[in-house]
């Protein structure tokens, strides 16, 4: 099932860092000896402990880093760490997409002439085309050199989602994941509007049956709850009912799978929408709603949430989405702030997120240097264990956090754990000083055992209940 390969990588140990009444640097003979080894190699004096540098790219990544990838990072400063991280973002995929991705269902005509025979061989291809789809960008998260675009696609999955079942075409979905990847970091703005007039959204949230005189609230209402505001702040039922006729006439092309405007269906009356009168179309909404604050402050607190702690600081919140605001919404300068943030930073931040079935997952797979022959079985486990790539539960996504631990999820993360564990058996991912700050964002939970030898000390940390955190 899995191929791995051995790689021990060497050690560089940063100064640790400590400040008396005056401020000046206490050292102790440790210390004092590794600031020597430091001003040796020529890194500055500030330069990433081992801790702060594998806690970066765990939350930048899928759970614990690889050695090599600390180490990488450790002659750097934490800023310019960052900004190495943010360079490295792609807007393309490493790992060319399933060749059908361009392919555009039948038109409505088209569908209604095929035999029965023939629309049930139509739709076993296109399930067909969802697995290839779902197992693709798995692997693509196994194999890039850059976990963090991965991880803010991700994001934008859960944020802006939308269901296979639903959407049913695959080719929708892939263009959809498309564009969260060349949107990762970019405007949001630009997000929010491609992505809104995309058949998969217009397909999830009945963008296609919204027509005047018979609005559909479905993507007004998740527009302003979640993609927006946030649920229950800054607006109000009103406002959902003339932002869904707003959006009346929103289509799918048939000939061209693009997005077309019906003038016919759109409901073009006078609109009181936030406080404000005109005959609004759906754009206008999205102007509206992006010009009023509380929208950098929604996105903020959920990256906040992915990527520094359950609990977002309100004055940090605050501070970091007016910056984002007043740039117009573009989010690399955002996650820079996140990323830098003396919260983010913070020892007491360690180890206070739960890891996805995905972090698990890819995760491991990553740092024990395993690649999966059947990716089939790894888009099954991940669905076990409740994060079904591709078909988020609901438009609110996966809620994440300890709803992800349960007494039948930790049984089935520990039973993946053993396996892969023995599959990597022989497989030295750490120098033996290294292996349990490499792998665990807090001590052990489980003692040292005497005489305990490096492979069964592996398997140990692995099953700690720390391994589950990051």
């Amino acid at each position: 099932m899995f191929a791995g390969q051995n790689t021990i990588a060497g050690r560089r140990t940063g100064a640790r860092r400590g400040r008396a009444g005056w401020g000046f640097p206490v050292l102790g003979p440790a210390a004092v000896a590794s600031l020597a080894l430091v001003l040796a190699l020529g890194w500055p004096a500030h330069a990433l402990t081992f801790d702060e540098a594998r806690h970066l790219l765990s939350r930048t990544g899928f759970g614990a880093p690889s050695v090599d990838s600390v180490t990488a990072l450790m002659p750097l400063d934490h800023t310019a760490a960052v900004d190495r991280l943010l360079g490295g973002l792609r807007r393309e995929p490493m790992t060319p997409p399933p060749p059908w991705v361009g392919e555009r269902p039948p038109p409505p005509a088209a569908w209604a002439a095929l035999s029965a025979a023939e629309q049930r061989a139509l739709r076993a291809r296109r399930r067909e085309r969802g697995r290839d789809l779902r197992e693709w960008w798995l692997g693509e998260m196994l194999e890039t050199t850059s976990p963090l675009t991965e991880r803010l696609v991700l994001f934008w999955h859960n944020h802006l989602p939308s269901s296979l079942r639903q959407v049913k075409w695959p080719a929708y979905i892939y263009r959809q994941n498309a564009t969260f990847r060349r949107h990762a970091a970019g405007n949001f703005a630009d997000l929010l509007r491609q992505v809104a007039k995309q058949p998969a959204m217009l397909l999830y949230l009945d963008g296609q049956t919204n027509r005047a005189g018979n609005p559909n609230e479905n993507f007004a209402r998740e527009f302003l709850e979640l993609f927006t505001f946030g649920e229950g702040r800054g607006y109000t039922e009103g406002d959902i009912r003339e932002a869904a006729r707003a959006f009346t006439g929103w289509r799918i092309d048939p000939e061209s799978g693009g997005f077309t405007f019906a003038s016919d269906l759109h409901d073009g009356g006078i609109k009181t929408f936030m406080g404000r009168r005109g005959r609004f179309t759906g754009d206008d909404i999205i102007d509206i709603v992006l010009d009023e604050p509380r929208v950098a402050k929604h996105i903020t607190e959920k990256l906040w949430r992915v990527f520094v702690s359950p609990s977002p600081a309100p004055t940090e919140v605050d501070r970091l989405a007016t910056q984002f605001r007043r740039s117009s919404h573009v989010l690399g300068p955002l996650l820079r702030g996140l990323l830098n943030s003396p919260q983010f930073r913070a020892a007491a931040n360690r180890g206070v997120l739960v890891k996805s079935p995905i972090d698990l997952s890819v995760g491991t797979l990553r740092l024990l240097q395993l690649r999966s022959d059947d990716r089939g079985w790894l888009a099954s486990f991940n669905r076990r264990l409740g994060q079904d790539v591709l078909d988020p539960p609901n438009v609110r996504g996966w809620p994440g956090g300890t709803t992800w631990i349960t007494s039948a999820t930790l049984p089935a993360r520990h039973a993946f754990l053993l396996d892969v564990w023995q599959s990597a058996e022989k497989t030295a991912i750490a120098p033996a000083g290294r292996l349990a700050p490499l792998l665990l964002p807090l001590p052990a939970a489980v003692p040292v055992i005497a005489g305990e030898g490096p492979h069964a000390r592996q398997r140990r940390l692995l099953l700690d209940p720390a391994f589950q955190l990051k």
